[in-house]
């Protein structure tokens, strides 16, 4: 952790990913502006909160193969420290998941605090990173409830179309609810337009947003960009597959814009 002025410690913070509705760009973001956030020197973990494990994929870790995931911190008290492992990108560290973690959506139902689960089991990670990004799943489960508990921060992706302010005030009632009764501190860190095309409805869908939230959305846009879908096929970061794309430069705003927040 880099000290602050006073010679104290900086606590790291954690920011959920989200969006209860699939596709708009929640594991693209996450796995390239951790990768982005660690490329500027910050210490970073990347936790793969959804069962698909694609975040786990994007970073180069084999969610087939893996000896410990989430599902083992979650339910079987595992360390995170038997569970993280390194990424194809340098100061980034995953905690990775794959499918078993559906069977956590369901253990977790009859156990004490079991909203609590996720933050009770990485409180202790604050002291080793400057930024742990939790990449939740594509929908408002006791899962992605586990990610806002546990988190200090909400960055929402919002795709840029027609249905977009409708999802998105369903997922800000939702951080509402959760801040009046599990997590007072919980913020909207941002609201990111993500897929972004020069169309009039992009236009208008951008307008809107930033009509109805002001300065919670992010002047950075991510467009549209294929090298941002080849990428994790590959396994790797934008910012390592394709540096000089358009879709890396946007992740590389967005990380300096963040920080720059505080």
């Amino acid at each position: 952790m880099n000290p602050d002025p006073s010679g104290e410690k900086i606590m790291g913070r954690i920011i959920a990913i989200a969006n209860q509705k699939g596709g708009v760009g929640k594991t693209t973001t996450a796995v390239n502006l951790s990768a982005c956030i660690a490329a500027l020197g910050r210490k970073t973990l990347l936790i793969d909160l959804d069962p698909q494990g694609n975040a786990t994929q994007g970073c180069g870790v084999d969610k087939n193969s893996l000896p410990k995931s989430l599902y083992d911190i979650m339910i079987n008290n595992s360390s995170p420290d038997e569970v993280k492992t390194a990424t194809s990108m340098e100061g980034l560290e995953l905690i990775p998941s794959n499918r078993d973690l559906v069977g956590a959506e369901v253990e977790l139902v009859d156990m004490e605090r079991r909203e609590f689960k996720l933050r009770d089991n990485i409180a202790h990670l604050r002291n080793e990173y400057e930024y742990i990004f939790v990449d939740c799943p594509p929908s408002l489960s006791l899962l992605t409830l586990n990610g806002l508990v546990a988190a200090d921060g909400v960055l929402i992706t919002l795709q840029c179309e027609y249905y977009a302010l409708e999802g998105l005030s369903e997922l800000l009632n939702t951080i509402i609810l959760v801040r009046d009764n599990l997590n007072p501190d919980l913020q909207v860190s941002g609201v990111l337009l993500t897929m972004f095309q020069h169309t009039n409805l992009c236009r208008q869908v951008m307008d809107d947003v930033r009509g109805h939230l002001g300065d919670k959305v992010f002047k950075t846009i991510i467009p549209r960009n294929v090298t941002l879908g080849e990428a994790p096929s590959f396994g790797q970061p934008i910012i390592v597959y394709d540096n000089k794309s358009s879709g890396a430069k946007a992740y590389q705003l967005l990380a300096r814009e963040l920080l720059s927040r505080g």
